[in-house]
C-alpha cells in the first residue's frame, strides 16, 4: 500500500533515473553504492527498483529506472520498496512530478470491501511541483471505477449503480434523475426495459447533468449491465465468471465525469447509463423477438447475449437527439475486440478522423493506450433482418467488434464527433499500478481529449 505525506524530514531519497542515463548516473555515485549495485546484480531496465545502503548499514536511498512507462515506473517503486517515507531525490518539473504522484497513487489502490490489507505503507512526500488537486481527482475517479467493477453483482445491481452515480452527482452539485422499471416504457426506452425486465432488480436509465446550459454539450454513455447471464442464450459457466464487470463502461464514464467536474471544465456534461441485469425468467426477452427502439427502428433479436448494444442504443438515441459537440460511449461490448487487441488495449471506433487522431495521441501522451478499429460499412449487411430494420447479432461471428460498433452508429446518427470504446475493464495480470481486477481503461486519455477541446472555450 502507498500513500502521500505533506512532509517528512527523514524521508528516504528516491532516485528516478532514465534507463539510458543509468550509467552516467552511476558514475556519480559513491564507491560503496556502485559496489552494492554490482554485488546485488542490479540491471537497469524499465521499472527496476532497488535500495541503497547508508554509511551505517541502514537504508540510505532507493533507485527506480524509468523507460517508456510514464507514471507506472513510479508505481513499480511504490509496490516494491519497503514501508517508510520517501521523497524524490531531485526536484522535478511539473509533468514529472504529476507522473510520479499519479503512479504512486495508482499503486496504492486496494479493494478492501471483502478483505482487508494490512501491508505496511510506502509513503511519498508530495513532489513540490505536483498539482495535488488534479492528481487526487484522477485517483479518486479511478479508485471509484475500480471499486465498482470489483464489487460482486450480489452487492451491485442497477439500484446500487444508480446510488453510486447519485453520489458522484451530489459531490459536484450535478442534477440527477432515474427512470425505473415499467416507467421506462412510458418514457420510451423500450430496449432498456426489455433487456432488464427478467431480473427481480428493476432496470433503470440513470441521467446526470452538470454545467452551464449554454456551454458546449459533452455526453457520456456507459453500458451498465451489472451481471450478464447471456439471457435465454445462456452463457457457459466459464464465460459468466467475470460478468460482474459487464458494467465496466458505466464505471468508466462515472470516473470520466468525476474528472471533468472536478476540473471545472466549461462544458454542459450529460451522463446516461442504462443499468440492467440480463437475467433468465419466464418474462425474459427471447431469440426471434422484435423490439421497438427509442429511435423508432425495430430490432430482431438474433442473440439475447448481445444485450449491451440494445441498452446502449436507446441511450445513444437520446444523447444524439441533443446534437452534442462530443458523444462518447464506453462498454465492455465484445469478445471480438479482445481477440483482436487483447485485454490491455481498448478498441475505439469513430467516423471523425480528427477525433481519432486526438484520442490516439492522448493515449500515448498519458500512457493510457487505445487503438482505432474501422467502421467498415460493407459489414452493415451482416446485421440485416428479413422482418425488422436490424438484427442485434451479425450473421457471421467474424468482425464482431466492428459489426457491434456499426449497430451503435445507427443510433448515434447525426453526431460526427462520436466515439465508441470497446474495453475489457479488467486487469488479467498484475502490472505496476494496475492490480488484478477492475480497471478504468481509457478514462485518462478521454479526459485529455475533452480538456484539450473545451478547456479554452468561452
Amino acid at each position: 500500500m502507498s500513500t502521500f505525506l505533506e512532509a517528512a524530514p527523514d524521508a528516504i531519497p528516491l532516485h528516478a533515473v532514465a534507463v539510458e542515463e543509468f550509467d552516467n548516473w552511476l558514475s556519480g555515485r559513491t564507491e560503496t553504492e556502485r559496489q552494492w549495485l554490482n554485488a546485488t546484480g542490479f540491471k537497469a531496465k524499465d521499472g527496476a527498483v532497488t535500495t541503497l545502503p547508508s554509511s551505517d548499514g541502514g537504508l540510505g536511498g532507493a533507485v527506480v529506472c524509468l523507460g517508456e512507462g510514464g507514471p507506472f515506473g513510479y508505481a513499480a517503486a511504490a509496490e516494491k520498496l519497503p514501508g517508510g517515507a520517501y521523497r524524490l531525490a531531485v526536484k522535478p518539473d511539473a509533468a514529472v512530478a504529476n507522473d510520479a504522484a499519479l503512479g504512486w497513487g495508482l499503486a496504492g489502490y486496494r479493494f478492501e470491501r471483502y478483505k482487508q490489507d494490512d501491508g505496511e505503507a510506502a509513503n511519498l512526500v508530495w513532489p513540490e511541483a505536483c498539482d495535488q488537486g488534479r492528481t487526487e481527482a484522477a485517483l479518486d475517479a479511478i479508485y471509484l471505477a475500480r471499486d465498482l467493477v470489483n464489487t460482486t453483482a450480489a452487492d451491485l445491481g442497477p439500484a446500487e449503480l444508480a446510488a453510486a452515480a447519485r453520489g458522484v452527482a451530489e459531490k459536484f452539485g450535478a442534477d440527477f434523475s432515474e427512470i425505473v422499471g415499467d416507467d421506462l416504457l412510458d418514457a420510451d426506452y423500450p430496449m432498456v426495459h426489455a433487456v432488464g425486465r427478467a431480473s427481480s432488480r428493476p432496470p433503470r436509465l440513470i441521467d446526470m447533468t452538470w454545467g452551464e446550459k449554454g456551454a458546449p454539450r459533452v455526453t457520456l454513455v456507459g453500458k451498465g449491465v451489472c451481471f450478464d447471464s447471456g439471457g435465454l442464450d445462456l452463457k457457459p459457466a466459464s464465460a459468466m465468471e467475470l460478468m460482474k464487470k459487464d458494467m465496466g463502461g458505466s464505471a468508466a464514464v462515472l470516473a470520466l465525469a468525476s474528472m471533468v467536474m472536478a476540473a471545472g471544465l466549461p462544458v454542459r456534461l450529460r451522463v446516461l447509463i442504462p443499468a440492467v441485469e440480463n437475467a433468465v425468467s419466464a418474462n425474459a426477452f427471447r431469440p426471434g423477438d422484435v423490439l421497438q427502439s427509442r429511435k423508432g427502428l425495430t430490432v430482431e433479436i438474433g442473440n439475447t447475449d448481445a444485450e449491451g448494444r440494445l441498452v446502449l442504443a436507446d441511450a445513444l438515441a437520446e444523447a444524439a437527439s441533443e446534437d452534442p459537440e462530443l458523444l462518447i460511449d464506453c462498454a465492455t461490448l465484445t469478445g471480438a475486440a479482445r481477440v483482436a487487441l487483447g485485454p490491455e488495449l481498448p478498441a475505439f471506433f469513430t467516423p471523425d478522423d480528427d477525433l481519432a487522431r486526438e484520442l490516439g495521441q492522448a493515449g500515448e501522451a498519458v500512457h493510457d493506450p487505445v487503438w482505432r478499429l474501422p467502421l467498415w460499412q460493407p459489414y452493415t449487411d451482416l446485421f440485416k433482418s428479413r422482418i425488422a430494420d436490424l438484427n442485434n447479432a451479425g450473421e457471421d461471428r467474424l468482425g464482431g467488434a466492428i459489426t457491434a460498433a456499426l449497430f451503435l452508429e445507427r443510433f448515434a446518427e447525426g453526431v460526427d464527433a462520436w466515439v465508441h470504446l470497446d474495453m475489457f475493464a479488467w486487469n488479467k495480470k498484475a502490472r505496476p499500478g494496475r492490480p488484478v481486477g477492475g480497471e478504468a481503461q481509457a478514462v485518462r486519455a478521454l479526459f485529455h481529449v475533452i480538456e484539450g477541446r473545451f478547456s479554452n472555450t468561452t
